[in-house]
C-alpha cells in the first residue's frame, strides 16, 4: 500500500541508503540526492572523509539492514566481508584488569572497510525500481508550504551550478550528515531550534592498512585497547578487512593525538595501556599512506522537543546525533533508525493522512533509541579531564558502577551476554536496572573501593 508519491532523501550515505530502502516499500517513487560522484566500487569519497578508517556495523545495526534488505549478510559474506563471532573473535583488553574471556554468544557479524559496507548496501538499492540516485546533485534547501505546516519539496543544485531544479516530495529524509538543511527549514518558517547537547572530544585518529601477515595470531581476529583514563586517552583497534589486510586506527584526545608517520606512530602505540597491538604491527609496513581525522565534538540535537515540527520532514543518522566514532556506533544507529521509520509507515497505511505526525512520532522513538550508545559513549569521554560539556552529577558513580559491572562479566557469562547485547543494541541499557544485577554491583563496588 502507498502511503505517497514521492520522497527525497539528502545524503547517499548509510543513513540515506537505509533510509531510502524503508521508505521504498511506501512511496511510488525514491529519489537520493547525493553532492558527490559515486565510485563505481568499493572506494572513498570526498564526502566521507572517516570512511578511510575503521568502521563497525555492530550486530543490532546489521539486523536492521537485514530486515529492509534481505539477504544482504549474505551479499558481504560474498564481497569478501570477514565473519566475527561475537565475542569469541574479539580480544578486549583493559588497563587495570585482564582481557574480558572471549566467549561465544551465537552472534555473528562482518568486518569489513566502509567504502565496501556502503558500495554493497547501494547496490541493493539500486535493485529497487522505484528508487533513482542523482549524483553530482546538491540540495540547497527543503521547501514547505506557506503555513510551515508541511514540506512540500527539495530545490537542487547540479554539480557544474548551472541548472536548478525543484523536487517534489510528499516526505523529505535529512540524511546530508550535519542537519543543516533542516536547521534552516526550521528558521524560514519561524520555528525555535533545536536545544544542542555538544561534548568536546577534540578527537584525532591515524589509521594504517597492512597486508595480514603469515603468522597472524589465531586466538583473535580483531583487538581492542581501551584507554588508561584519565591519565591517558591514547587508545586503538586492529581488525581484518577484505583483501587479506589489516586495518589499524589510532586514537587520542588532545595533545594525545596519534603522529601521522610510522615510524613515530610505531613509538606511540608502544605506550599504549597493552602491547598486543604494537607487537601485532610493529614488524610490518602500512600500505599507502596513513590517513588522519579529527572530530572536535559529538552533538545530539533535540528535534523532538521542536513544537509544531513540520510533516514530512524527518533529520536522521548524524543530522539528529553525530557520536564519537571511537565507539562505532554511527552506522548501527542510523539503520535502526531507518528500520524504525519503516515501522511507523507500515502503521500509517490505513490512515487518512498517514504523514501528519509522523516527523515528530519518529525523533520522539529515534531519541528513546538514542539514549542508549549517547551514553555509553558520554559516560566514558567524561571521564577524561580535558573533555568539555556539562558532566553528569553522578559520574563517578557510573565509572565506578560500569568497572563493577565489567568486573562481574568477567566471572559470570550472563552477565556477560547482557552487556554484549547492550553494547550491540540488541537490548537498551534499562537492562542494567534488573534489582539483582544493580544488588551485585553495588555488591562489587563495596569490595573494590
Amino acid at each position: 500500500m502507498s502511503v505517497g508519491k514521492y520522497a527525497v532523501v539528502i545524503g547517499a550515505g548509510m543513513a540515506g541508503l537505509a533510509a531510502a530502502g524503508a521508505l521504498a516499500d511506501w512511496f511510488e517513487k525514491v529519489v537520493i540526492v547525493e553532492r558527490d560522484s559515486l565510485p563505481a566500487g568499493a572506494l572513498p569519497r570526498a564526502g566521507t572523509p572517516q570512511a578511510e578508517h575503521a568502521h563497525g556495523l555492530l550486530v543490532g545495526g546489521l539486523q536492521a539492514l537485514e530486515a529492509l534488505f534481505p539477504g544482504l549478510s549474505d551479499d558481504f559474506a560474498r564481497v569478501g566481508g570477514v565473519p566475527l563471532r561475537v565475542n569469541q573473535d574479539l580480544r578486549e583488553e583493559w588497563p587495570d584488569r585482564d582481557p574480558l574471556p572471549q566467549r561465544d554468544f551465537g552472534l555473528f557479524g562482518y568486518l569489513m572497510s566502509r567504502p565496501l559496507i556502503e558500495f554493497t548496501v547501494r547496490q541493493r538499492v539500486l535493485q529497487r525500481s522505484n528508487i533513482v540516485v542523482r549524483q553530482n546533485c546538491r540540495a540547497l534547501n527543503i521547501a514547505a508550504d506557506d503555513a510551515g505546516r508541511r514540506v512540500t519539496a527539495v530545490h537542487c543544485m547540479t554539480g557544474s551550478g548551472q541548472c536548478g531544479e525543484t523536487l517534489p516530495a510528499d516526505i523529505v529524509v535529512d540524511a546530508s550528515g550535519r542537519g543543516h538543511l533542516t536547521t534552516n527549514l526550521l528558521q524560514a518558517i519561524g520555528r525555535p531550534q533545536p536545544r544542542d547537547t555538544k561534548i568536546g572530544i577534540d578527537l584525532g585518529y591515524t589509521t594504517a592498512v597492512m597486508t595480514t601477515p603469515n603468522d597472524a595470531p589465531s586466538d583473535w581476529k580483531m583487538v581492542l585497547t581501551r584507554p588508561n583514563l584519565p591519565d591517558s586517552t591514547r587508545r586503538a583497534i586492529l581488525l581484518p578487512m577484505e583483501g587479506n589486510r589489516w586495518m589499524m586506527s589510532v586514537a587520542g584526545q588532545g595533545a594525545d593525538r596519534p603522529p601521522a608517520d610510522w615510524d613515530a606512530l610505531l613509538v606511540y602505540l608502544r605506550q599504549l595501556a597493552t602491547p598486543t597491538i604494537y607487537n601485532a604491527v610493529r614488524r610490518l609496513a602500512p600500505v599507502g599512506k596513513l590517513r588522519r581525522f579529527a572530530l572536535p565534538e559529538s552533538v545530539r540535537r533535540d528535534f523532538a522537543a521542536v513544537e509544531a515540527f513540520p510533516d514530512g520532514l524527518i533529520p536522521i543518522g548524524d543530522s539528529i546525533c553525530r557520536f564519537n566514532p571511537v565507539y562505532g556506533q554511527g552506522m548501527t544507529v542510523a539503520a535502526k533508525e531507518a528500520r524504525l521509520l519503516h515501522k511507523l509507515l507500515e502503521e500509517r497505511t490505513s490512515k487518512t493522512n498517514p504523514l501528519a505526525g509522523l516527523g515528530q512520532t519518529f525523533l520522539a522513538e529515534a531519541q528513546c533509541l538514542i539514549e542508549t550508545p549517547w551514553m555509553m559513549s558520554a559516560i566514558p569521554d567524561f571521564a577524561s579531564p580535558a573533555t568539555r560539556g556539562e558532566r553528569p552529577v553522578d559520574l563517578e558513580q557510573s565509572l565506578r558502577s560500569a568497572t563493577a559491572l565489567s568486573r562481574i562479566a568477567a566471572r559470570d557469562p550472563a552477565v556477560h551476554r547482557l552487556m554484549v547485547e547492550v553494547w550491540h543494541m540488541l537490548k537498551s541499557h534499562n537492562a542494567y536496572h534488573d534489582p539483582d544485577l544493580v544488588r551485585r554491583v553495588r555488591a562489587e563496588m563495596a569490595t573494590a573501593w
